[in-house]
């Protein structure tokens, strides 16, 4: 079976086409503000690259925050579609946990306003729940992915169409697609404060 994978929540503009678990294509690129600008064109040509026409996708997975409040939607919403038109399953997953598949660490990911969307990780479970905090509440004395530069160290992006395939089990079926909506950690107006 053909899995369209996509992540749109952050900086990166993330697609991937899994067959039978495996990666067969993938596109990973910083794209911050720019994902609804460049996501068809990459999936496009993603697809002509692995010979894959619409019809072939038999599911689809994305990713459903928490993250840029647009940034979150733009995925969801293309995914949203194709599974209604198609017929296809719909699948969703945590950011976070996306991020932090195989993690022992923590994830941080700028939330704005002096604040990260962060969770800790051993072995790529979950400690605790995912999290918008301040980021002087943050410790950093650990292996850290996504915006190290936020607590003094480099950022670190995982291969985003590894982590989707490590995570199948993980994958939450939409029992209507009309229904799927992102998670946010904070209110819709903190999103719109510009730090």
């Amino acid at each position: 079976m053909i899995s369209l994978c996509m992540d749109t929540s952050h900086v990166l503009l993330a697609i991937a086409l899994l067959k039978d678990g495996k990666v067969l294509a993938s596109c990973q690129e910083l794209c911050w503000k720019r994902q609804s600008e460049e996501l068809f064109g990459k999936l496009i040509a993603l697809m002509d690259k692995a010979g894959l026409a619409p019809k072939d996708i038999g599911e689809v997975v994305v990713s459903e925050g928490p993250g840029s409040y647009t940034g979150v939607r733009i995925a969801m919403t293309v995914a949203k579609v194709f599974c209604a038109m198609g017929n296809v399953p719909l699948y969703t997953i945590g950011t976070l946990q996306l991020y932090g598949a195989g993690l022992t660490g923590r994830v941080i990911l700028d939330a704005r306003g002096r604040r990260a969307y962060t969770c800790l990780f051993e072995n790529g479970d979950a400690i605790g729940v995912p999290e918008a905090k301040p980021l002087d509440e943050i410790c950093a004395s650990m292996d850290i992915v996504g915006d190290g530069h936020l607590v003094g160290k480099e950022d670190n992006w995982p291969d985003m169409a590894s982590n989707f395939s490590l995570l199948r089990e993980k994958w939450k079926k939409a029992a209507n697609v009309h229904q799927v909506v992102p998670e946010y950690l904070k209110s819709a107006q903190a999103y719109m404060v510009k730090k």
